[in-house]
């Protein structure tokens, strides 16, 4: 062979039939799309190429991301760009709030880019969108979605849980093992200690956690995942299938069948999540309003549960 010769592309493995979905085409889907336009913001449905955009944004519901759509680290599983972010958008707390009540939203879901840059990490301006929407919305309960904060959580998560969200979600994204190649400007525990942070501040605030499946992590380190969640007194557990959005992203070690996550669901579910959510097209913000009203009454259950004092 002549050394000039070109190497074949790689294959990338083809989905199986549980995780293909149509492409959006429906009229609620191009009236979100212009809503979101018409208020300059971005979501991570659009980013990050979530498989469930076209249900989702159909019926009216969208994850607004804000603080840019530029990210200062660069994971080896996300789709969102890295670069130098642009100045943080005063307006931005007011024109989600203006969406949220123009979408007419029960339950809102807000996360964001990884923002190093900011002395805060992002967190006031997570602070000002929660105030905004309880303005303009004070009906509509608010989920977010935070990064690490790296270096700088405490303040950072002082600042968020005083403005009280309903839901605070943050996600682990893998087992420990792969965080160096997955995940390598996180750390683990640093993660786990934010999320627990949360619970010691203010134990009426939901907390949730997400993990993908099918980078090559072992079943029992899934288990161990956990166990330190609930370690750290986490809620709800989200589970869904790892897709490689692009060839120069981390590549699918496997498909997990749909058995599979049922099987993970129901250990979860054992070890104590007052809800688990797992199946292939499982998303941190997927059916969320949904979660939301099933996490609350499993926790008033359970506290009726218990024997009077």
């Amino acid at each position: 062979m002549n050394d000039m010769t070109p190497l074949p592309a790689p294959q990338r493995q083809r989905k199986p039939d549980w995780i293909r979905v149509k492409a959006p085409t429906s009229e609620g889907f191009a009236a979100t799309r212009a809503l979101m336009r018409s208020k300059s913001l971005t979501t991570v449905c659009e980013e990050a190429a979530c498989p469930n955009i076209g249900e989702c944004w159909t019926k009216k519901h969208a994850t607004v991301m804000i603080l840019g759509d530029t990210c200062t680290r660069a994971c080896a599983f996300c789709n969102v760009k890295t670069g130098m972010p642009r100045a943080v958008d005063p307006m931005e707390p007011q024109n989600v709030a203006d969406a949220a009540a123009q979408m007419g939203l029960a339950h809102i879901v807000v996360t964001s880019v990884d923002r190093d840059d900011l002395p805060d990490g992002g967190a006031k301006q997570f602070v000002r969108v929660i105030e905004a929407i309880r303005r303009t919305n004070p009906n509509t309960t608010i989920e977010i979605l935070t990064p690490d904060f790296r270096n700088k959580h405490e303040a950072a998560v002082e600042a968020i849980v005083a403005a009280r969200p309903d839901v605070y979600n943050h996600n682990l994204e893998t087992v420990p093992r792969l965080y160096p190649t997955i995940r390598p400007g996180a750390r683990y525990y640093a993660s786990l200690r934010l999320l627990e942070s949360v619970k010691k501040l203010d134990p009426s605030i939901f907390t949730k956690s997400g993990i993908m499946l099918g980078l090559g992590e072992e079943r029992l380190e899934v288990h161990q995942v956990m166990d330190d969640m609930r370690s750290a007194d986490i809620d709800f557990l989200t589970m869904g299938q790892y897709l490689q959005p692009t060839p120069r992203h981390a590549k699918v070690a496997d498909f997990v069948t749909p058995a599979a996550f049922d099987a993970y669901a129901a250990i979860g579910r054992a070890k104590g999540f007052l809800l688990v959510a797992s199946s292939p097209l499982t998303r941190s913000s997927y059916h969320a309003g949904d979660d939301f009203a099933k996490m609350k009454a499993a926790r008033d259950a359970k506290l009726a549960a218990r024997p009077a004092a």
